[in-house]
């Protein structure tokens, strides 16, 4: 039977439709569909796909089972090397990862591994109602900070192992960036919620509002018990460009601004936090973050939103899925430009004045690409004289993120690099004895899988040292 060379298309709403709420975007494939896109797949020996995905999920084992229409089967499969399949399957950057790896899309389109995924972890949340058994306890504990996707992969890894674990999570509901940065049209927050129950039906306990740093500290939760600490803080202290006019009201970081939507609810009618609701708005920045914020303040009522990126479309780090949504739902990429200043009105005689202060445009330069900088990305050099203001009256700045410091500040011989990343090994152990550490916290902002990847390692370094005593 001859190879379809393309990929099944994904369902989406219709842009004009979806520009307008916060349902997910992408509404999965049909049963039919999964069968088809599975048959695709050459089931190749040396299984390059499994290579280029961090946690190591048998792919060709699982899409195996759907092409047979065992669902459940896939599911489980995929269950053995990941916690989280319904969060990977939607958020995941296969395109880099699985899918280039892919033998088929060396002639043709990869098989469509992240929608396959997707599709089996989204037939068993809707088919399965059996919870997790917990294991029998092997009487160690271990604690996890934050409950981020390298927490929550470490504490299922070892809770299936048997191991007392309690995961301490800053804010108020389970997930860290799963819940409060990436929006519900592409992430729905049920999916994390269930995703977060399965791990507490194995014996998780998850304790929100606990600011370790602040409520308790690493050396106090030794004290109580644990043998081992995994560190999963995440990355939430958000990079600014030190423009003048950054402090006016109206200017956002895409962290606080993602937190007041996604986790705060601020898109409801009565909200309980503020946050811009109409409006220009303009987002510094080309990442999946600042797509997400592009997005989402369309969402929020704005008349236009506008990407402001210093390089051209060709570097634009994000996914070529979210800019392609972004672009078809009306955002207003303008490329090759910088922001120089934020500018604002401003009444130094009337101080009280209700508008002091508040945003009223950014003025941008015009950018040329010349060498290539460290990273091989050619580097951005501004034209002089070519200097121009964007009206608009809310600004978010996507421009990356930096790890929490709070757990170096207060945590005794735990190193770090220049960028505030916990330096770790191989095993994901840090500069202190038993306190392993993964994720954004260690690398600074990166994807959900190799966040996930490193929980895993984290895991069965720990595992492999507590059941050595």
């Amino acid at each position: 039977m001859a190879i379809d060379p393309k990929k099944h298309e994904m369902p989406t709403q219709a842009p004009e439709v979806r520009a307008h709420n916060f349902k997910e975007v992408a509404l999965g494939y049909s049963a039919e569909t999964a069968v088809a896109e599975a048959a695709r797949c050459l089931n190749c020996k040396n299984q390059p796909c499994v290579q280029g995905c961090p946690v190591n999920v048998h792919i060709p084992e699982f899409i195996a089972k759907i092409k047979t229409g065992d669902f459940e089967g896939a599911y489980q499969e995929i269950s053995l090397s990941s916690s989280l399949p319904a969060v990977c399957g939607r958020v995941c950057p296969q395109e880099s990862q699985c899918e280039s790896k892919c033998t088929l899309g060396i002639k043709f389109e990869p098989v469509g591994i992240g929608r396959l995924e997707r599709f089996v972890a989204d037939y068993h949340n809707e088919n399965c109602k059996e919870a997790p058994v917990a294991p029998a306890p092997n009487g160690h504990r271990v604690a996890i900070v934050g409950s981020g996707p390298s927490g929550l992969t470490c504490a299922g890894d070892l809770a299936k192992k048997g191991y007392k674990v309690s995961v301490f999570e800053a804010l108020h509901t389970a997930g860290g960036v799963l819940v409060y940065g990436i929006p519900e049209f592409r992430l729905p927050k049920a999916i994390v919620a269930k995703e977060v129950e399965g791990l507490k039906a194995l014996g998780v306990d998850v304790e929100p509002n606990v600011v370790i740093g602040k409520t308790l500290t690493i050396d106090e939760l030794f004290e109580e018990g644990y043998e081992a600490v995994f560190v999963g803080s995440g990355a939430g202290l958000p990079n600014f460009m030190n423009i003048p006019g950054e402090a006016y009201k109206g200017v956002y970081s895409a962290n606080e601004f993602l937190t007041r939507s996604n986790l705060m609810k601020a898109y409801q009618d009565s909200p309980i936090t503020p946050i811009m609701k109409g409006g220009k708005v303009a987002v510094v920045g080309g990442g999946n973050v600042a797509m997400d914020a592009a997005r989402t303040a369309l969402r929020l009522g704005a008349e236009h939103v506008y990407i402001v990126y210093r390089r051209s479309m060709e570097e634009l780090p994000a996914r070529k899925e979210e800019v392609e949504h972004a672009i078809e739902e009306g955002i207003d990429f303008q490329l090759l430009n910088n922001p120089v200043e934020i500018l604002g009105y401003n009444n130094p005689e009337n101080p009280r004045d209700p508008m002091n202060g508040f945003v009223t445009g950014m003025k941008c330069i015009k950018m040329e690409l010349g060498e290539p900088d460290a990273k091989g990305r050619r580097r951005p050099m501004p034209i002089e004289g070519s200097e121009f203001v964007l009206d608009v009256d809310t600004v978010v700045m996507a421009i990356g993120t930096s790890p929490n410091p709070l757990i170096k500040a207060t945590t005794k011989g735990l190193e770090v690099n220049n960028h505030g990343g916990i330096i770790v090994n191989e095993n994901g152990l840090t500069s202190r004895e038993n306190v392993y550490a993964g994720g954004d916290a260690v690398t600074g902002a990166a994807t959900v899988i190799s966040a996930m990847g490193a929980g895993k390692v984290a895991a069965k370094a720990i595992d492999e040292a507590l059941s050595a005593k």
